[in-house]
């Protein structure tokens, strides 16, 4: 939370060089994630904990409320080095194989729900108290 609380206020998160991404992203019966800000110059394979390559938004009318992060690392370019996905606090990323719908490689990823609890766990990609219902209401 420490390294992400200076992007509470999403003018802080693109003056530091993340934009939003493909919308709010909702699931039919799992929740949703919300508004990914990305910061394309972080999408260079390093594992960063203080520097997630993706912030994500609540819409809470005309406001967006940060819940959590996102980590996005390349899968070619990790497994270049390393032989084995990801790991972050103890939590192992998932790999997200291509296609897929983001239109991306094959990469791995990590959703933190730093700043919205969600019962599903802290480390799932869905929060059920997360919604896109809101947007700009």
């Amino acid at each position: 939370m420490d390294a992400t609380r200076k992007y509470l206020n999403v003018n802080n998160a693109t003056a530091a060089g993340y934009g939003p991404f493909l919308g709010c992203v909702t699931g039919p019966e799992s929740g949703a994630m919300g508004i990914h800000y990305v910061n394309g110059a972080l999408l260079n394979g390093e594992l960063n904990a203080d520097q997630p390559q993706a912030l994500i938004y609540e819409p809470e009318g005309n406001r967006l409320r940060l819940v959590g992060v996102e980590y996005i690392l390349d899968a070619t370019t990790w497994l270049k080095s390393h032989p084995t996905p990801p790991v972050l606090e103890g939590q192992v990323f998932q790999l997200v194989a291509a296609p897929n719908r983001f239109n991306l490689p094959t990469f791995f990823e990590l959703h933190v729900w730093a700043w919205r609890n969600n019962p599903l766990g802290a480390f799932v990609d869905w929060n059920t108290r997360v919604s896109c219902e809101h947007q700009g209401q």
